[in-house]
């Protein structure tokens, strides 16, 4: 995905002024989960991760059954294979011929573990780098004490080791807090944990000592015996433009009385490992975006994978991400849980409108149809029939497969997974048969959107009922258009625009003029990471944003140099161009008149934005699509207006917000 690594003074001077360019360290360079179905023979899965060069690990699992967790790293070569549900020695299971490369992995193995024909998979893939991640390899030397060197450049979070030349558990420790740590955890099993108050004579930013269990070495240091270790970061910075993002925490939680609990990692995750540390057993378990973890109920929900066994993938609810990290939900009682989190991604920001951005048509056949080709996982997906009157859906991947709002109408959050967008893939999505969204005999217009920097984000929240309210979001630009919906009632879509400022509001389904309303967005400006919302409390209002216990999805959009362009134009009657900045044309047009009342117009070149065709939909009704000839077309810098075609599009001295895409 093409995306902007640098920017301004933060890619210059980064020792002492020397003129050495700093080359900023982001997460999808390092860490990626694919998902992919088995073809039964060679398959090449680019993830855009370098692995033959900088080294690294690949876990693999089928989702669709019951077969071993195969680890892969670059350490032991990738026809190693070693199973994180068994003990056995590496090569355990049939050895696969496979390879790394530059961008991803090549699997060559036609077994059921990793590539069956017709089996669905999930891979996790983590990149060594310093303060992310590190593969160690050694040999025993008999000693209890012994250090084990390491390259993660900061004092590890979590550490998994296993003998590789024979039997022996996977062990694990484990951070809780900066002064204590788990021990005795294995990967393969699902024991509790013994603690160490002191790890400084354990674990350091230079080397660590396997464990010494019971008197007994054959799992950490046998004369002999070989071993790989894999080590986790903990909250060490070192990514993003200034090189203090974090991107991966290890530590834990304990429940409230009814097993909740907030963590605030101060990112949105996008992958989680949890276990259950104290008092008795339970299973490790893996949750991530694109196999599905969501915000789909209070609860959440969660297709998990269970490390410690040969389980098919499950639906599990108890944990869903937030903006700011996550929440658990009625789990583990007062009861310490160790976790692996890491920050959702992209961190770049995206410089060619494709990379986030795209749109098809389709004929709907009331069955099972893919969409691909798209170059990004997408996170939005926007339906629409062309030819007949069914309404706007909104899909995304936050809020949960078949859960889609319609932009027409005030209703409440559908759910439907026989129906719609289910699920999300790498890059485009299922549409499952039926009205609204692939009826046989119609034709239809998708929309797809990938959250990035300074182009798109999403936030889903519970209400408060406060007046005021600031929640964080992650789109790391100030919003400049806001679109906030509540899923479990029937109010309106509320819209902020920055030209119209922080009391005005307007309505997608609706064709109102802008209005003023002080308690929408509580009469406060939005931040490059905070928005507010807003309510009068102890009052359910159909515009307020913050009704108490009501929950809500806001939609965040900002202008992206060369990408996208939130702005403003003033009618003249007649015809003009409207420059967003772009040098290859605008392929998606939103625009909405605010000083009268106005049809929310979408143009896309999919459809066609020229003088030979040139058709609209409106998000805001549902009817059929409208033919003109040059109403709004796409130009070099942006996009054209021609009242003579379509006067409401630029009324003389009418005032318009638009969004447009390149």
């Amino acid at each position: 995905m093409p995306l902007q690594s640098t920017s301004g003074a933060a890619s210059q001077d980064g020792f002492g002024g020397n003129g050495v360019a700093v080359v900023p360290n982001y997460i999808e360079d390092v860490f990626s989960t694919y998902v992919y179905t088995g073809n039964g023979a060679t398959q090449t899965i680019t993830n855009g991760i370098d692995l033959s060069t900088k080294g690294g690990l690949v876990w693999l699992k089928q989702r669709s059954g019951a077969t071993s967790h195969i680890l892969l790293d670059t350490a032991r070569g990738a026809s190693n294979t070693l199973c994180s549900n068994g003990d056995e020695a590496q090569n355990g299971l049939a050895s696969a011929s496979n390879t790394f490369n530059t961008t991803g992995f090549s699997l060559l193995s036609t077994g059921a573990n990793s590539n069956g024909s017709g089996a669905t998979y999930g891979s996790w893939t983590f990149r060594k780098q310093p303060k992310f991640f590190d593969v160690v390899t050694w040999t025993g030397n008999g000693a209890s004490d012994r250090q084990i060197s390491h390259s993660l450049g900061s004092t590890p979070g979590f550490i998994v080791y296993k003998c590789t030349s024979t039997t022996g558990d996977w062990n694990a420790i484990a951070r809780i807090t900066n002064i204590s740590y788990s021990f005795g955890l294995k990967l393969n099993k699902t024991n509790a944990q013994y603690v160490a108050t002191n790890p400084s004579s354990t674990i350091s930013t230079t080397w660590f000592v396997p464990e010494y269990f019971n008197g007994s070495i054959p799992d950490s240091n046998a004369n002999g015996e070989t071993y790989v270790a894999y080590l986790f970061a903990h909250d060490a910075g070192g990514f993003g433009l200034t090189g203090t993002d974090n991107v991966i925490s290890c530590g834990s939680y304990v429940g409230d009385g009814s097993g909740n609990a907030v963590v605030n990692l101060g990112y949105e995750p996008q992958f989680l490992l949890v276990k259950l540390a104290q008092t008795f057993a339970e299973e490790w378990r893996i949750f991530d975006i694109m196999r599905g973890w969501d915000n789909s109920t209070s609860q959440g929900s969660a297709n998990q994978l269970v490390p410690n066994t040969t389980a098919a993938e499950t639906t599990r609810g108890g944990w869903k991400p937030t903006a700011t990290g996550f929440e658990v939900t009625s789990q583990s009682s007062g009861l310490q849980v160790i976790y692996i989190a890491i920050r959702r991604g992209p961190m770049k920001v995206p410089t060619l409108g494709t990379s986030v951005y795209g749109s098809s048509l389709l004929a709907g056949n009331s069955s099972t149809q893919q969409v691909t080709g798209l170059s990004f996982p997408p996170d939005l997906v926007m339906t629409k029939a062309r030819d007949v009157g069914y309404g706007n859906r909104w899909t995304d991947r936050l809020r949960g497969f078949g859960r889609a709002l319609s932009s027409d109408t005030t209703s409440t959050e559908l759910n439907n997974t026989t129906i719609g967008v289910n699920p999300f893939n790498m890059d485009g999505y299922t549409l499952l048969g039926g009205n609204p969204y692939n009826a046989s005999g119609y034709n239809y217009v998708n929309h797809a959107f990938c959250r990035a920097p300074s182009f798109f984000d999403e936030v889903c929240y519970t209400g408060t009922g406060t007046a005021t309210r600031a929640l964080t979001h992650n789109l790391g630009a100030v919003p400049e258009m806001m679109i906030v919906k509540s899923r479990s009632d029937s109010s309106h879509w509320m819209v902020y625009v920055s030209t119209l400022g922080n009391t005005k509001q307007l309505q997608l389904e609706r064709t109102n003029a802008s209005a003023t309303n002080t308690d929408t967005w509580g009469s406060t400006t939005p931040t490059s990471t905070q928005f507010t919302v807003g309510c009068i409390p102890g009052i359910p209002d159909t515009e307020s944003t913050n009704d108490s216990g009501y929950t809500y999805v806001a939609y965040l959009f900002a202008t992206c140099a060369g990408v996208s362009k939130v702005g403003s134009y003033t009618g003249n009657g007649t015809t003009q161009t409207i420059n967003c900045g772009f040098t290859g044309g605008a392929r998606f047009v939103m625009i909405k008149r605010t000083d009268s009342t106005g049809n929310w117009y979408v143009y896309d070149t999919a459809r066609g934005m020229t003088v030979l065709t040139d058709p609209y939909l409106l998000f805001n009704d549902v009817a059929t699509e409208v033919a003109t000839l040059g109403s709004v077309t796409t130009v070099s810098t942006g996009f054209a207006l021609n009242s003579a075609i379509l006067a409401d599009i630029n009324v003389n001295a009418g005032t318009y917000i638009f969004l447009a895409i390149a």
